[in-house]
C-alpha cells in the first residue's frame, strides 16, 4: 500500500483551459491539498508538504473510519464552508496546537472533504492506471461516502461544462485543473494543468519599502482601497518588477511622498514569523494618495489580496476616491457545483 509521505501529483500553471478528449477538467478549490489514508483503524491526513493534518481534523478522521473500505488512500482537498461559501480563512485557523481549541473548532467550522482521485483500494495500488480508470474507481468508491463532510469532487471530460460553471458560479470558482488520461504522476506537473481564474482591481498607491539594503530602488508597492468609511485600508503589496523600473519607481513615487498614508488597516510593521529575514525593517514611505495603479491578483482572505499581486498598468484616468473594497468582494457561490 502507499506509504505516508507518499509525494501527491502536482499542476503546472497555464493560462488557457485546454481542449481534447485526453482531458479531464474539475473545479479548482480553495483550500488544503490532502491525502488520506486508510489501513484497518489507523487514519492519517497528509498535506502536499507531506505533513501530518489529522490531529487538525479529527471529523474527517471520524468520518474515514465509518467507511465500508478498510484500507485505501484518496487524494483531494481539505475545504471549510462558512455561511454558505467556502473560507480558506477559518481553514487555516483550524491549525491550532492546542488540543482543546482543535477540538471547539472542529465542531465550530467543521471541515469537508472533496475526494477526486484514489491511489489505492482494498491493498491495490492503482497508480499506474490511467487517470479515467481511476476516476471510475473512484466514483464507485464514492457510494459510500456520506456527501456531507466526505464528498465527491466534480469531474467532466466535456469541455462546454467548464464554461458552465463559470457561467454557473462566475467569479466564485477559484479556477479550473485539467488531468491528463495517463497514470498518476507523483510529485510532479507532468499530468495535470491549473487555470487561475484572473482578476484585477485598480488600487491606491498608500505607500512603498524600499529595496532591501537599498535607498534607490523601491523593493514594494503598498496597494490600499477605500473602505465604507472612507478610510484607505491596506491591501497587499506589488513587488513583481525589474530591477530596472525597482529604481525608476522611486521617481515616480518621490514628488508623492508625504501624509497621510494608510488612513485605516495599516501595513504591518512586524516581520512575519516565517520571514527570512526577521531583523528586516518594515517600516514603510507614506505617499500622498495621488497614484492608482491597476492589478492582477488571484485570491482574497478577510479582505486582504492573500499573494503578492501583479502590475498591469498606470490608471492616470481614475480617480483615487473611485478605489472601493467593492472590487474585492465577489459572491461565493461555487458550492453550487456538489450539489
Amino acid at each position: 500500500m502507499i506509504p505516508f509521505g507518499y509525494p501527491p501529483m502536482e499542476m503546472r500553471a497555464v493560462s488557457d483551459v485546454p481542449d481534447g478528449p485526453q482531458w479531464q477538467y474539475e473545479p479548482k478549490w480553495d483550500g488544503f491539498r490532502c491525502l488520506a489514508f486508510r489501513d484497518g483503524r489507523d487514519v492519517a491526513l497528509q498535506s502536499k508538504a507531506g505533513q501530518p493534518l489529522h490531529r487538525y481534523f479529527p471529523e474527517i478522521v471520524d468520518a474515514l473510519e465509518k467507511l465500508r473500505t478498510k484500507r485505501f488512500v484518496l487524494d483531494g482537498e481539505l475545504v471549510v464552508p462558512v455561511a454558505g461559501a467556502l473560507s480558506f480563512d477559518a481553514l487555516q485557523q483550524r491549525i491550532h496546537p492546542a488540543a482543546s481549541r482543535v477540538t471547539m473548532l472542529s465542531k465550530q467550522t467543521p471541515a469537508w472533504y472533496l475526494a477526486f482521485d484514489l491511489l489505492s483500494e482494498d491493498g491495490d495500488d492503482l497508480v499506474e492506471l490511467p487517470l479515467f480508470e481511476r476516476r471510475a474507481r473512484l466514483e464507485r468508491f464514492a457510494e459510500q461516502l456520506d456527501g456531507e463532510t466526505l464528498r465527491l469532487s466534480p469531474a467532466t471530460r466535456d469541455r462546454k461544462v467548464v464554461d458552465d460553471w463559470f457561467a454557473r458560479v462566475g467569479g466564485a470558482l477559484d479556477g479550473v485543473i485539467a488531468k491528463r488520461d495517463v497514470a498518476y504522476a507523483s510529485g510532479t506537473r507532468d499530468a495535470a494543468v491549473k487555470v487561475k481564474r484572473a482578476r484585477t482591481a485598480d488600487c491606491v498607491v498608500g505607500g512603498f519599502r524600499y529595496a532591501k539594503d537599498s535607498t534607490t530602488a523601491v523593493g514594494s508597492l503598498l496597494l490600499g482601497l477605500y473602505d465604507d468609511e472612507g478610510l484607505l485600508d491596506h491591501i497587499g503589496f506589488c513587488s513583481a518588477f525589474s530591477a530596472e523600473e525597482k529604481r525608476n519607481l522611486l521617481e515616480r513615487l518621490r514628488p508623492h511622498i508625504g501624509e497621510p498614508g494608510f488612513t485605516g488597516s495599516a501595513p504591518d510593521a512586524t516581520p512575519s514569523r516565517w520571514s527570512r529575514d526577521p531583523e528586516r525593517d518594515r517600516s514603510y514611505v507614506k505617499l500622498k494618495p495621488d497614484l492608482v495603479i491597476e492589478v492582477g491578483f488571484d485570491q482574497v482572505t478577510s479582505g486582504r489580496i492573500r499573494h503578492g499581486t501583479r502590475p498591469l498598468r498606470w490608471r492616470t484616468d481614475k480617480a483615487p476616491r473611485q478605489c472601493t473594497m467593492e472590487q474585492l468582494a465577489t459572491p461565493d457561490r461555487a458550492l453550487a457545483l456538489l450539489e
